[in-house]
């Protein structure tokens, strides 16, 4: 009995590493592959064109993006782990077609600068949570209730307030604060999920609706990073 008891443990997490890995190889695929994607765009002024030159065919970019995250979200059970693998992808190539402009109006060298930041800190809080046996649930919780005030803040300066820069600045710091934060509750919440977990189907669909929390936590950081540290061209 103990000697099973041992095998089976160790294949669960031998499972659970496995599954965790993937996580972040997904997760780094996707960000290869949204920035790769603004970095052909910004050097492509036709498609540049196609996309800034009107309003609605970026707005129709956004509600695509928007979209993908919702159904990929609502469906993963649904639908098969292909299917997933191939929308996240999607995903996070219009991503890479709607983020081409930060190479338009920041220099590389303050974007690779912010980037290079932004996965140090990426790391080190990912760190945090996976290692720290503190229940990160409470503090997650509020994340989000600060995260929707967030939104409604950047809504109120974009729409009333024409981009005022105190505002600006608010947002700025707290967004900062909220996915540092995230990037430790969801790096913890992927790791319970997937405890005891075997490589399924489910499971990998599990580990990479993960990496589509993770690489929001990563983009959102990035890009407010970006505003304190990116220059302008």
């Amino acid at each position: 009995m103990d000697s099973n008891y041992s095998t089976t443990n160790y294949e669960s997490k031998a499972a659970q590493s496995a599954l965790i890995k993937n996580v972040y190889l997904w997760m780094c695929a996707a960000l290869a592959v949204t920035g790769l994607t603004a970095l052909a765009v910004s050097n492509n002024p036709e498609i540049v064109s196609l996309i800034f030159g009107g309003r609605f065919m970026f707005l129709g970019l956004i509600i695509a993006e928007l979209a993908l995250v919702f159904f990929i979200s609502a469906r993963i059970d649904k639908i098969s782990f292909a299917t997933a693998t191939g929308l996240f992808m999607l995903y996070s190539l219009i991503n890479g077609l709607t983020l081409s402009v930060i190479f338009l109006v920041f220099t590389e060298s303050s974007i690779a600068m912010t980037f290079f930041t932004t996965a140090g800190t990426f790391g080190l809080m990912s760190l945090y949570g996976y290692f720290t046996q503190k229940d990160l649930t409470s503090f997650g919780n509020l994340l989000f209730m600060l995260l929707i005030g967030l939104i409604l803040a950047t809504v109120v300066n974009l729409f009333f307030f024409r981009d005022n820069n105190i505002l600006y600045w608010i947002t700025t710091y707290a967004g900062i604060f909220i996915f540092v934060g995230l990037t430790a509750y969801d790096t913890q919440k992927i790791k319970q999920m997937l405890n005891g977990q075997e490589l399924t189907e489910q499971a990998q669909k599990t580990a990479l609706l993960g990496a589509l929390s993770l690489y929001l936590d990563f983009i959102n950081l990035f890009l407010y990073l970006l505003r304190i540290f990116g220059d302008r061209k």
